[in-house]
């Protein structure tokens, strides 16, 4: 499948997109940039707003806090162990990810509760202590090109775990995987069975509803003028919260954990 969002590769933006790319890079503490960003530069005028509107809830702190109290409850599906010998790229993926999604859940997730008016104004929002971003290197962010066509299609079905009826989005997570075709194999085998007991799908249903009350309650720190292209920003974002963000925080933790990480 194909991303339904055009996007702006990293490479090829330029200008104030290309500074604004460098904003959120230092800023949430990510060595690339989420594909919604890169989907709202190809809107006039969305990704400046956006950033401005969202870039102080992450240095005050405010999804760093709302993470760490979500990870206090969030439920997770119990998989079966993917502890193994595979290359060290691949707990560094998890890692990024695990840090990157759950932040962007919670900013992001303000920013479409605010769009849809859902803000609510207690209890107030509380910042805290940044996160520390994980200091690691990732693999290259694989095309179909890019690996066997066998691979690409294991790609697409683990894409499947936890979006119904059709994904919407590509999780750039598993492209980052694709160089682990292996281990990639072994987390089908455990999410399909945590699919099948339903337990995965009642585990990302209840994290999503929980980060989306949570979210509501960020959104009263936003001050902002309603944008030109609402609808557009609103459809955009809300797609990467509600469909691949929304997922791949509750897979990719729970894939750490199956995979004994000291989290």
């Amino acid at each position: 499948m194909s991303d339904p969002f055009p996007a702006i590769a990293e490479a090829a933006a330029t200008g104030e997109t290309a500074d604004l790319f460098a904003d959120i890079r230092a800023t949430v503490g990510v060595r690339v940039v989420n594909l919604v960003w890169r989907h709202l530069a190809t809107l006039d005028g969305a990704l400046p707003w956006a950033w401005a509107a969202v870039k102080p809830l992450y240095l005050a702190g405010m999804p760093d806090e709302a993470a760490r109290r979500f990870r206090e409850t969030m439920s997770l599906p119990r998989l079966a162990s993917l502890a193994g010998d595979d290359p060290a790229s691949v707990d560094a993926v998890l890692a990024s990810y695990d840090h990157s999604n759950t932040i962007n859940l919670f900013a992001l997730g303000a920013l479409v509760a605010w769009l849809r008016g859902e803000a609510v104004s207690r209890p107030a929002p509380l910042g805290g202590v940044r996160l520390p971003a994980p200091d690691v290197t990732l693999p290259p962010l694989a095309s179909e090109a890019d690996v066997s066509p066998e691979t690409w299609a294991l790609v697409l079905r683990l894409n499947r775990f936890g979006d119904r009826p059709q994904p919407l989005i590509l999780a750039s997570m598993y492209r980052h995987l694709a160089h682990a075709p292996a281990f990639l194999q072994r987390v089908e085998k455990v999410l399909a069975s945590a699919r099948a007991d339903g337990s995965l799908d009642r585990a990302i249903t209840a994290n999503r509803a929980a980060a989306h009350e949570s979210a509501k309650h960020l959104a009263k720190a936003i001050s902002a003028q309603p944008p030109a292209l609402a609808d557009k920003i609103e459809a955009g974002v809300s797609g990467f919260v509600d469909h691949a963000i929304g997922k791949m925080v509750t897979i990719c933790r729970a894939i750490r954990v199956a995979r004994g990480s000291s989290l």
